[in-house]
């Protein structure tokens, strides 16, 4: 096993309260709420990730409360990986403490003792080394304000990274994958340039979070090289957590639905205790799912009967005179002007006569709909087209498609709510959710049959596919009167 902990392991102390921030639990509170009453306002809904400084709350408060206040407060996070890098020891990859708490002065915050000492016992890239964190204060610093913004208890794995090689990190963000999910909270901390003057420091910085912000983590270490060019004498680092900070790239960068956000920015020239001659640069910044700006997306019944009327009209249109009709989307909502994908599904005696759908369309939805209604009319290799004479048995079932979103286990789909979507190089396929409530899947059913059936792969593709999840509301006109 690599670096298996053989005896137990204390709680581990704080190192820099009353330094960084107040000993006092009173005086922190009051500390950490005055900095959110004066944080930037939430902007994100579905935050996977944190860049956050770790300066003293004097200097860095005001930014740090501001990346935190992105935060969700009802969320309830399983884990909390916190991220960052060593300011005292090198080490070979990182260090996990695998203890039992982290004594704060409002209490105990508890180490998920089980997945800290998976990860040490099963990849060379972890290690528990004792010196990495008795003094460290980069993640000791972040637990107040992630135990102020949350209403719900939570544990946390705590990782320091000692290692400047970056095949090194690489491992460390690809043992971290398979908890890189909704689920888990990643929260790297990091300050920016060190030392650098006042408008020195907004320059570096700016360069740096930008390269940040592109998600290509090859720009953001050319960057870092870049800005050792640019001459600045006391520019000792343009960021310390950059290890920390690159691991997070990794884990962000296969899933395209991942997008970084610039929060604020300052350096220790804008607090009243610092000056313009060597300063310390702060980021704030966020990981949001950007396809989950509106989690709770619902279609009127209004706009149902509007999308099972233009798929009606548009199917008898084309199939009797092969036009296809013009709109006027001036009536429709707002909703049927979003760009989601869906899929028409014909049907005549209850009987499956056509279905073909889209995922990503650069096209709103009622254009979709429409488009889509033609397609499996004619298009659906399993079937004929649909004749004249079959139009009024043809009956209309219209799924409209939440975005797809990247999971990394076969256990994370939900058999009756979860579509299933794999792709494996140019292989690929997909079922809507109600199919495996049909047919009386299992998990495994469901997935399996769409691999081999659908995307032509094994039955077991789920092992080395890519797995996507959508979320499908699903109506026919049967439903409405007016249609």
């Amino acid at each position: 096993m690599a670096g298996e902990t053989k005896h137990k392991i204390p709680d581990r102390k704080p190192a820099v309260n009353g330094k960084f921030y107040p000993a006092d639990a009173e005086e922190l509170e009051r500390t950490v709420k005055k900095l959110f009453s004066q944080a930037k306002p939430r902007v994100a809904n579905n935050v996977r990730g944190i860049i956050s400084p770790h300066a003293g709350y004097i200097f860095s408060g005001h930014v740090a409360a501001s990346a935190y206040n992105q935060l969700n407060e009802n969320k309830n996070y399983e884990n909390i990986f916190l991220i960052g890098t060593s300011h005292h020891v090198y080490l070979k990859g990182a260090s996990i403490y695998p203890g039992g708490n982290y004594i704060m002065p409002f209490g105990k915050i508890p180490v998920n003792k089980k997945i800290a000492q998976y990860l040490i016992d099963t990849y060379d890239v972890f290690s528990f080394s004792p010196e990495a964190h008795v003094s460290e204060h980069s993640l000791e610093v972040q637990l107040p304000f992630l135990y102020y913004k949350l209403k719900n208890s939570f544990k946390i794995i705590p990782i320091i990274i000692g290692t400047y090689n970056i095949d090194a990190i690489k491992q460390i963000a690809s043992a971290l994958e398979p908890y890189f999910n909704d689920q888990n909270l990643f929260v790297v901390s990091t300050d920016f340039s060190h030392y650098p003057t006042y408008e020195e420091a907004k320059e570096v910085d700016k360069k740096t979070a930008q390269a940040i912000i592109s998600g290509d983590p090859e720009r953001f270490l050319s960057v870092i090289e870049e800005n050792k060019l640019l001459g600045y004498h006391n520019l000792a680092t343009s960021i310390c957590g950059w290890s920390a900070t690159l691991t997070l790239m990794y884990l962000a960068q296969k899933d395209k639905n991942l997008t970084f956000k610039h929060i604020i920015y300052q350096n220790s020239g804008d607090s009243i205790y610092g000056d313009h001659y060597q300063v310390v640069g702060y980021n704030a910044i966020i990981l949001d799912h950007k396809n989950k700006d509106n989690p709770n997306f619902e279609l009127s019944d209004e706009d149902k009967i509007n999308l099972l009327k233009l798929s009606r009209q548009t199917l008898e249109s084309y199939i009797k005179n092969r036009i296809i009709l013009q709109i006027d989307d001036s009536q429709f909502s707002g909703n049927l002007k979003k760009h989601l994908g869906a899929f028409v599904t014909l049907k005549k005696n209850n009987k499956l006569r056509g279905c073909i759908g889209r995922f990503m369309p650069s096209e709103p939805l009622w254009q979709v709909v429409q488009q889509m209604a033609i397609a499996a009319a004619t298009e659906d290799p399993r079937f004929p087209p649909v004749t004249i004479d079959e139009l009024d048995d043809i009956t209309i079932e219209i799924s409209v498609l939440t975005p797809l979103q990247r999971i990394n286990s076969l256990q994370e789909v939900q058999v009756g709510k979860h579509g299933i979507y794999v792709r494996h190089g140019i292989n690929s396929g997909t079922l809507l959710p109600q199919v495996a409530t049909e047919n009386n899947w299992d998990r495994e059913q469901f997935v399996g049959y769409c691999c081999k059936y659908k995307a032509g792969l094994d039955y077991d593709c789920w092992r080395y596919a890519e797995l996507f999840v959508y979320e499908a509301i699903v109506f026919d006109q049967t439903q409405f009167n007016a249609v």
